[in-house]
């Protein structure tokens, strides 16, 4: 085995000076929420799938609803589509997900992976738009409809009456205030509220179809009905066309591979390599939560087509927004009613908890690794204060409507499925050029039929609601202005995560250029020819005492990354010194950095004079530009956060 190259010591990077008050200093306190994906603990997939559950099976409160509103009596039709959709859609491509994605990052970090450069990072900029519309409308749908489920409440109503939307807020706060706090006992309150409230709608199910089993007029009714629509080709075209507006009953599948870290594999697993046992257990996990929520759905349609009047489900109906509510309470009282009603507003405020840390773990993932976000996004109690701000907005906007935000929910499942339907298409496909067997062209081509399904439910459903896909843009445009801007102000920060040498040698010479004995030349071309030039241009001009160590940046074809891993290689060339550093995304950031870690004598930095405005964009997309400036700027920056414990090096502007 060959030896391990020793690394240079990093330097600290800072991109603002600490809080000076207590509230600054309490807002940037613990980091970023990763209790729930990285502590280290696993369990069996049957207990993580309660966390997957709270997301999953809480749309229960509203799904039945909207599923009426959009498709009244053929809602039952409607639904046995979305689950045949689920069972040989969403389940099969978050399946292969799991499989290629297998520390919890999801479809997202799939695409990165497999779209590179600049098109890769636009590309998820608009996905986190998306991801964002899904996770916000989760935390305020789920609260407006927690809100609905109380204040309908006949226990409740007289003190709460109808404030709806005070209520909502109220829970959203309440929300917000745990994750300030900090919130670790996620997978046990999630089996607390999950089970019992499964067990509690199987219950009122089962009633529901008893009910309809002594009463046979039920079932004619809803026969004629049936009937009005036309033949069964009719019925199932008018199905196929409703069922995009009951895609929200698609949610939670990306949640499920979130918690793949949480997630108990074999001992196997720990020899390196992919995970089999892990991946095997998240399989079963999304299988049981794909079966037993279709089981719900399917039922929950049935019943409440034939058991729920029209004026009751529309909207300021008795039953609008908490159908299989209605039914409790018409069914077994106001007692039991009450009892569901309270286990249904857990399960939905808890499903904004598991939004919630979704984005607490999304957004720190991404935006800050690509410089497009402040360093403060990765601060827990910052974050949380600005998402309870977005969703008191996003409330207001829709005034608590449970009915009116369904669209833009779907839009948020919709396009996160349909991402990632084609992230495991092109991986597939990639695979098939790679492999003799036809398998993984086959299951590529089925999985880009699979991607038409979902474009297909996206697109009808952005048409018919176009809110969603509005507040969807919003969130992009916002998520790309603050990332060109926050990028723009971090460019001048040292952004090197760690150095290493490229052999022995290397090592050995770093002792002799360390600690102000050598003077720093960077060069664009680091020829034989060039060096010679270059020093003899310095020594006639300048009274140089030392070594001359040139500095030759090599960048990496891709240059959206924010951060890079530099290997550097020093040779000995006559009386001078050259230094070879490669795997590096910006040039002035690159010289910086090594300048601070050699500590030289002096600078001697070549300006070109171009035209400035497409110097800053060239060194904002690609790392190039006016390196003496930046280089000047980038020093002057980080010399400001640290103290003036030693001599700068002198700095000295050539005409190249």
């Amino acid at each position: 085995m060959s030896e391990e190259l020793p690394r240079v010591a990093e330097i600290p990077m800072r991109d603002a000076a600490p809080p000076h008050t207590a509230l600054g200093r309490w807002f940037f306190h613990g980091g970023s929420l990763e209790e729930l994906h990285t502590s280290g603990e696993s369990h069996p997939w049957y207990r993580v799938l309660w966390l997957t559950g709270v997301d999953y099976f809480s749309t229960l409160g509203y799904q039945p609803g909207i599923a009426l509103v959009a498709a009244g009596a053929i809602s039952p039709l409607a639904t046995a589509i979305l689950v045949l959709v689920t069972i040989f859609g969403a389940l099969p491509i978050y399946s292969e997900v799991a499989r290629r994605s297998y520390a919890g990052q999801g479809s997202i970090a799939m695409l990165e992976n497999l779209l590179s450069g600049w098109t890769g990072k636009l590309f998820v900029l608009a996905l986190l738009g998306f991801a964002a519309t899904d996770f916000v409308i989760t935390m305020t749908l789920s609260a407006a409809d927690a809100a609905q489920h109380a204040i309908e409440n006949p226990f409740l109503h007289p003190l709460l009456g109808e404030h709806r939307l005070p209520i909502t807020v109220v829970l959203l706060a309440l929300l917000a205030a745990v994750f300030l706090r900090g919130f670790t006992e996620a997978i046990g309150f999630a089996a607390a509220v999950a089970i019992p409230y499964l067990i509690l709608n199987a219950i009122v199910l089962v009633r529901g179809l008893a009910e309809i089993w002594s009463h046979p007029e039920l079932l004619h009714n809803w026969r004629e009905a049936l009937a009005l629509r036309g033949d069964w080709t009719a019925l199932l075209v008018a199905s196929a066309l409703v069922f995009p507006r009951l895609a929200l009953g698609m949610s939670g599948f990306e949640t499920g591979v979130s918690v793949m870290p949480l997630v108990a594999g074999k001992p196997e697993d720990r020899r390196g390599g992919p995970p089999l046992g892990v991946i095997a257990a998240t399989r079963k996990l999304l299988a049981a939560a794909a079966v037993i929520m279709s089981v719900m759905l399917l039922a929950s349609s049935f019943v409440t087509a034939l058991l729920v009047p029209p004026d009751a489900y529309h909207t300021g109906g008795a039953a609008s927004g908490r159908v299989i509510a209605y039914l409790a309470h018409r069914m077994f009282g106001d007692l039991f009613g009450s009892l569901y009603d309270a286990v249904t507003i857990a399960i939905l405020w808890f499903a904004g908890a598991s939004a919630m840390a979704g984005m607490l773990n999304l957004i720190p993932r991404y935006l800050p690794r690509f410089g497009m976000a402040p360093r403060w996004v990765s601060y827990r109690r910052a974050l949380v204060t600005v998402l309870f701000a977005v969703d008191v907005v996003v409330t207001v906007v829709f005034d608590a409507d449970v009915d009116a935000q369904g669209g833009a929910y779907a839009t948020g499942v919709l396009a996160l499925m349909l991402s990632a339907a084609i992230a495991v298409a092109l991986a597939l496909g990639e695979e098939s050029r790679s492999q003799a067997a036809g398998s993984a062209r086959r299951r590529s081509l089925y999985f880009w039929a699979v991607s038409g399904v979902f474009a297909y439910t996206l697109l009808d459903n952005v048409i018919t609601r176009p809110d969603g896909v509005i507040i969807s843009a919003l969130f992009i445009a916002a998520i790309v202005l603050v990332g060109l801007i926050s990028r723009s102000y971090r460019a001048t920060e040292l952004r090197v995560v760690r150095v290493a040498f490229a052999d022995q040698e290397s090592s050995r010479l770093w002792e002799s250029v360390v600690g102000k004995k050598i003077n720093l030349v960077p060069l664009r071309t680091a020829t034989r020819a060039a060096r010679a030039r270059k020093a003899e241009e310095i020594r006639r001009y300048y009274a140089v005492q030392g070594p001359l160590a040139f500095i030759h940046v090599d960048l990496l074809d891709n240059r959206s990354e924010f951060l890079s891993e530099l290997k550097i290689r020093i040779s000995r060339q006559d009386d001078n010194l050259l230094i070879e550093v490669s795997g590096a995304i910006s040039i002035a950031n690159t010289i910086a950095y090594m300048s601070e870690l050699l500590d030289p004598i002096s600078i001697f930095l070549g300006l070109t004079r171009y035209n400035l405005i497409l110097q800053a964009v060239r060194f904002l997309l690609w790392g190039e530009g006016e390196t003496a400036i930046l280089v000047y700027a980038i020093l002057l920056r980080y010399w400001e956060w640290t103290p003036e414990d030693d001599v700068r090096p002198l700095i000295f502007l050539m005409s190249e």
